[in-house]
């Protein structure tokens, strides 16, 4: 939501700045997933495993969506 509204309404110097955050929180959301692939194999409680795996895909899913929104929103920009 920060980043996006650096790309809305912020200064429009940083508009590009805005974008390589949006890259940066994207790469780090999917980072965090694979941990949490692997490290859910791990887990006894295979119930709680899928239910933090389906949390992890929706975090991502969401991630890259906004990460798209941003990034439609600096190109108009630059």
């Amino acid at each position: 939501e920060v980043i996006r509204a650096m790309a809305d309404i912020g200064n429009p110097n940083s508009v590009s700045d805005a974008g390589v955050a949006a890259l940066c929180a994207r790469t780090a959301v999917l980072g965090a997933g694979l941990n949490v692939r692997i490290n859910a194999k791990t887990l006894d409680d295979k119930a709680f495993a899928s239910e933090v795996l389906s949390r992890a895909e929706r975090l991502k899913n969401n991630a890259i969506a906004r990460e798209r929104e941003i990034i439609q929103l600096v190109e108009g920009k630059l």
